[in-house]
Parts: structure tokens; C-alpha cells; sequence
């Protein structure tokens, strides 16, 4: 069955992003160690990388090796949208999770290729994880992420050496320990530290 995967960048304190949304303040190291994180990081997950981006990555027909669908809540997706790109996974299959956000026509609205899922979440990942397919990929925000602990198969987190002091929580609900296990670690030079974990059932 296809697992449901949380890839997410987060900050020492716990923050996948800033008070706005702002998610440019995660140090990566000097140019050179920059570029070697995102060689390889891109060359795991390539399919992570956004649509516009691939071709400045050298990714433009880089196959999917571990997702082939994306999940995005309204914030996460809203950041897109204020950035004029409304289908900012287009090479996967994309869904975003809310009950609010404005699909009639206008200068800021959904892209025919992302479906807008309302309802119960729990209900919408269940249902493809049963379909064919590769893993599915969590890629925000964190009340969605909260909402689908349940169904929640593996986390990756990359770690960055920086503490945010307020923004989005990783997981934004209610108390409700959750047990995983580490089953890997990578260190990189840019003291980024990507750890793998997996849901203890």
C-alpha cells in the first residue's frame, strides 16, 4: 500500500515556516555548500522540486523515484498562488486540503490540474492509498499535517541550525503523542541534518 510521507524543512525550534508563510530564512551554507545540499537532496526526492524550478536544477526530465502525488493545505498552496503559479507541482498529481479556498475564476484561483479536497482528510488519503500508485507526499502545512497523523506512514525532516521564534508550527493540533522511530540520519555540511523516521503502529 502506498504511504503517506511528511518531507518537510524545520527550524530548531520547530517552525516549517514564518509567521507569513516565510521560509527563506533557513540558512543552507556558502555557495558551494549550498549547492552540494541541494544536488543531493534533489537527486533522492527530484520530484519536490516545483515544476518552474526544474529546469534551473537540471531536473526538467527527472523521473519521480519516491512520490507521484502531493497534498498541500490552503497556506502552503496560497503561497503559490500569490506567486502566480497555480499548479506548482504540475509534473505530479496535486491536492489541496481546505474547506475555504476561492475556486471561482479571478486573477488568483486554482489551476484545473489541482483538485481542492473538502471535507475529512482522513477520508481523501485512505482512498489513495488504496489507489495504484507511488508514495504520496505531504508537503504542508502543519494543522493538515495534525489532521493526518493518523495516517501518517514517515516523516523526513531536514533540520536547519536556525531557531525561527515564531511561525508555523510542523504539527499545529492538539496534544496527541505520536510515536515514531529513527531509521536513518545524514548529516550534511551545511549543518542541515536530514533524519527519516517511521510511525510505530
Amino acid at each position: 500500500m502506498r504511504k503517506l510521507v511528511y518531507y518537510i524543512g524545520v527550524s530548531i525550534d520547530g517552525y516549517i515556516a514564518g509567521p507569513e508563510g516565510e521560509f527563506d530564512f533557513y540558512p543552507v551554507g556558502d555557495v558551494d555548500q549550498a549547492a552540494d545540499y541541494a544536488a543531493r537532496v534533489n537527486a533522492r526526492y527530484p520530484e519536490t522540486v516545483p515544476t518552474a524550478l526544474r529546469p534551473h536544477a537540471g531536473l526538467t526530465d527527472a523521473p519521480a523515484l519516491r512520490f507521484d502525488t502531493v497534498l498541500m493545505g490552503h497556506g502552503t498552496y496560497r503561497q503559490a498562488l500569490d506567486h502566480g503559479t497555480p499548479s506548482p507541482y504540475a509534473h505530479l498529481r496535486q491536492f489541496v486540503l481546505s474547506n475555504s479556498l476561492d475556486t471561482s475564476p479571478g486573477p488568483a484561483t486554482t489551476d484545473p490540474a489541482v483538485t481542492v479536497a473538502s471535507g475529512d482528510p482522513l477520508t481523501l488519503v485512505r482512498d489513495l492509498k488504496r489507489q495504484p500508485g507511488q508514495d504520496i507526499w505531504l508537503c504542508g502545512g502543519g494543522r493538515v499535517a495534525a489532521a493526518l497523523l493518523p495516517e501518517l506512514d514517515e516523516l523526513i525532516i531536514k533540520s536547519y541550525p536556525v531557531v525561527a521564534g515564531a511561525g508555523i508550527p510542523v504539527f499545529g493540533g492538539k496534544f496527541d503523542p505520536t510515536r515514531f522511530r529513527v531509521t536513518a540520519r545524514e548529516a550534511f555540511d551545511n549543518d542541515v541534518l536530514m533524519t527519516w523516521f517511521e510511525a510505530v503502529r
